[in-house]
This record gives C-alpha cells, structure tokens and sequence, in this order.
C-alpha cells in the first residue's frame, strides 16, 4: 500500500486517537482501563510535545507514529544524534498490508534528511514480536544494553536502532 507521511494536523488529531486505541486494544497489549492508555489518548498533548505524524492512503488516515529527540518530554531512549520513535499505531482494518513497514521506511527517509541524525532508537515491549519482526527485517538491531524496565512496573522494553550510514533494507530478509 502507498502512503504519504506528513505532519499531523488537529483536525487528524480525532483518527490519530483512534487508530492508536484501537491498535493496541487489539493486538492486546493493554486494557482499556491501563493507566497507559490515557498517554496514548492525548494526541494534543504529543503534539504540544513531539512531533506526531500520520500516514495517508487513498485521502485517509491509516497509520500514526510520534518522533521525539534527546532531552524532550516524550524522549524514552533517544541519545544525542538519535531521532526516536514511539506509538506507532496502524488502522487495524489495515494492519497485514505493508502500512507500518511503508511508516518505518518514511520515518527513515525523513531521519537521513534531519541534520545532525546518525540513527534511530525505539522501544518495543518484549510482547510486541510483530513489531520486532518488521524493525529487524528493516535493518533495525537489538541495543540489549539499552535496554529498561518500566518504573514500578515489571515490564522489560527492548531497545532497537537503526545506524542511517547504510541503506534501509527493503525485503523481509535480515541483513
């Protein structure tokens, strides 16, 4: 499926909550009532915050993904010269049709364009394997000693990067 990444706007703001809720209710990763459910809901908030940006097929909002940078509010790992990105959420009545690996794809584009960008960080929950499955057939790496708990909680959140000297790989083989 082709998308076009861009910056979300407010009036985006309505299916960026959505499709974010609904992703992750879905693929069951949280209940409706985890405390972490009301971060991933305030879409104004990331926004005041981050950068949200959404992808578009056929004139509609199917996918969203936060980036962030070192030092900033919503930063969980990104170190000096790094672009992070968090909250990737695909439409569910898209999911299995390419929308998240043609997000992960543009989010690298745009990172090789940034200034001062020599890679990309993400944390992923150790249950999230699909997500493992695309970052590694993407090029992305395991960072185990970057890895890190949730505060208070027993939940342990891989780290992978992606060094943006190469090409992104565009098959589903690792490299």
């Amino acid at each position: 499926m082709s998308v076009a990444l861009r910056r979300a706007t407010p009036s985006d703001f309505p299916d960026v909550r959505r499709i974010t809720r609904d992703a992750y209710l879905r693929a069951g990763h949280f209940a409706a009532d985890h405390p972490y459910m009301s971060v991933l809901e305030d879409v104004e908030h990331r926004a005041e915050h981050a950068q949200v940006w959404v992808a578009a097929a056929a004139g509609q909002v199917v996918a969203a993904v936060t980036l962030t940078f070192a030092g900033e509010p919503y930063s969980e790992i990104a170190a000096d010269g790094e672009v992070e990105f968090r909250m990737l959420a695909v439409d569910p009545a898209c999911q299995g049709g390419g929308v998240g690996r043609a997000v992960v794809r543009a989010v690298v584009d745009h990172a090789r364009q940034m200034p001062g960008i020599g890679a990309i960080s993400i944390t992923s929950a150790t249950f999230m394997k699909r997500a493992h499955g695309l970052y590694e057939s993407l090029g992305f790496r395991r960072a185990p000693e970057r890895d890190w708990y949730v505060p208070g909680e027993d939940v342990l959140l891989w780290v992978f990067r992606l060094e943006l000297c190469g090409p992104i790989v565009h098959s589903r083989a690792r490299v």
